[in-house]
């Protein structure tokens, strides 16, 4: 896919993984939507940046734990844009929730906007991105390949994501092609003490934490790869073949 001109929808563009996303595609001459739903300030911040260095940036708000509101945001993006080229799927929301603390409200908010979200995002965006080849990306997480005794519900959503991919790509072949990243230790929870990013850097083969940059430069390679569709790039330092 040429990205240059062409229009990108980012959730969750206003902080970390998404926000790093975002600035990529803009960096690489995307007309940006920057999504977000609390982060407004990191959403300017967003959308700054990428006007600053010469690009075209637009920021929307919007609550993707409502269906309807997932579909307006498809709307409005079209409409501000003259249409829809790219789907990043990237907000969500990561908890500890030991199990015998997890609540329902946890849970529901979980499965709301880590997994319900993307696919009504990229079911409203269907036909838009189906008229010139369009692509969808979803930020997966290791979570949903490994067992985290801490984070179960947020991995199981997570593997949900993964096989909404598989199942997507299927589905709108060969219009759109549908793929996702599952970020390893890219960003720690901010609940994170120093002993566990130690020790999260000694058990990963290639010795250090991620950055969301490099979760960036996986999502410009699966727009770039025009032959995969289906596909989830595991971006992780080598933890889940330790």
């Amino acid at each position: 896919m040429k990205l240059e001109g062409r229009v990108a929808l980012v959730t969750g563009a206003g902080r970390r993984v998404g926000q790093a996303i975002a600035l990529a595609l803009g960096e690489r001459g995307m007309r940006v939507a920057a999504h977000y739903h609390e982060s407004a300030a990191g959403a300017e911040e967003t959308g700054t940046r990428i006007r600053d260095s010469g690009g075209f940036a637009q920021t929307f708000r919007a609550d993707l734990r409502r269906v309807q509101a997932c579909e307006s945001l498809i709307e409005e993006v079209g409409t501000a844009f003259g249409g829809l080229d790219v789907l990043i799927n990237s907000a969500a929301v990561m908890l500890r929730t030991p199990i015998g603390s997890v609540t329902q409200a946890q849970w529901d908010d979980m499965f709301a906007i880590n997994l319900r979200a993307p696919f009504f995002c990229a079911q409203a965006a269907a036909g838009m991105l189906g008229r010139n080849g369009g692509s969808v990306v979803n930020i997966a997480d290791l979570a949903g390949l490994e067992s985290w005794p801490a984070y179960v519900p947020h991995g199981i959503s997570k593997a949900g994501v993964i096989q909404m991919t598989r199942s997507l790509a299927r589905a709108l072949a060969p219009t759109v092609r549908v793929n996702a990243v599952a970020p390893g230790a890219v960003l720690l929870p901010e609940d994170f003490s120093d002993e566990e990013r130690a020790r999260l850097e000694r058990t990963t083969p290639l010795a250090r934490i991620g950055t969301p940059q490099d979760v960036a430069l996986a999502v410009v390679y699966l727009l770039d790869a025009d032959y995969v569709t289906g596909e989830t790039l595991v971006v992780d330092g080598g933890r889940l073949v330790r």
